[in-house]
């Protein structure tokens, strides 16, 4: 089992975290002007806070408006070096996050994807540009480059906080879902980013990288909704303002998850997507870290 950093448990708990709308045209309902700082609460109701007990864990929500993706921001506040890690940042957004961590003081540490992105690019190779000492973090089913491949069952620490990797496979091949730890002194209630694999009242497609809908429907109720009811799920994207959910909602009102995984099937072989507008960019590019042009000029 790989670890990495030294895993020490210690107090924690959530602080507020911020979602940059910088337009209005995204269709959320915040002013496009202002960053919004709130506790865990969205448009779907009201969940129960984070353990009220401590403040170890720094968490910040981001949004990018053109491709509707979120990005995480998980720091070890107590920790003397405020260590830090991002999970799924976007190219287009890199100095807003880099800026946000400086004005934070805290020291990032991995850039880390849940998958291969097929509706934008990556800002794992561009964050690895301006902060040398970053360590981009990507599945070893995925198939693309990075510093470090994880694989199931793999903790990635920083401080005395970690995240277990579970493989939730079906979207991608390479999907992941990262789970902060189980433990009376990790944030309570757990934490999980589930990438496209599980959206809120939705989920990832599957009929292009490896897709395959069977797997996600096995990935999602072996992994996801084997966590506890009241973990919160943060999901890769969301197109209608919400923000999070949690695992007893999504298993008893996501239209698709919900039901029996021959219906799902049915139900995902009858979406008739259009095919990504980012795709043959974004894939190329994400399999080298998003740097497709520095790649080429090496070849």
């Amino acid at each position: 089992m790989l670890k990495l950093g030294f895993l020490r448990w210690s107090a924690c708990r959530f602080s507020p975290f911020i979602i940059d709308h910088s337009s209005s045209s995204s269709g959320f309902c915040f002013s496009q002007e202002q960053t919004i700082s709130f506790a865990l609460r969205s448009q779907m109701g009201s969940f129960r806070t984070l353990s009220q007990s401590s403040s170890r864990l720094l968490f910040r929500q981001l949004f990018e408006k053109e491709s509707y993706t979120y990005t995480y921001l998980l720091a070890d506040s107590f920790h003397p070096d405020k260590p830090a890690l991002l999970i799924d940042p976007v190219d287009k957004t890199v100095d807003r996050d880099l800026s946000l961590i400086r004005e934070l003081g805290l020291k990032l540490l991995y850039a880390m994807n849940t998958h291969v992105h097929a509706d934008h690019i990556t800002g794992t190779g561009l964050i690895k540009g301006k902060v040398p000492d970053v360590k981009s973090v990507i599945s070893k089913a995925s198939g693309a480059k990075a510093d470090v491949f994880i694989e199931p069952g793999d903790k990635i620490t920083f401080g005395d906080l970690f995240l277990d990797v579970r493989a939730t496979p079906g979207h991608t091949a390479g999907c992941v879902t990262y789970v902060t730890g189980d433990g009376p002194d990790q944030p309570q209630p757990r934490m999980a980013f589930t990438g496209d694999a599980l959206l809120i009242r939705g989920c990832g497609r599957t009929d292009f990288q490896s897709g395959n809908s069977g797997q996600l429907y096995k990935s999602v109720h072996s992994q996801i909704f084997t966590l506890p009811k009241e973990t919160l799920l943060y999901p890769g994207h969301d197109y209608k303002g919400f923000t999070v959910t949690t695992v007893g909602d999504e298993m008893l009102y996501n239209p698709r998850l919900s039901k029996d995984e021959e219906t799902f099937i049915s139900i995902m072989q009858n979406l008739n997507l259009a095919y990504p507008k980012m795709i043959d960019v974004a894939l190329p590019a994400n399999l080298v870290c998003g740097l497709q042009d520095l790649e080429s000029k090496a070849n």
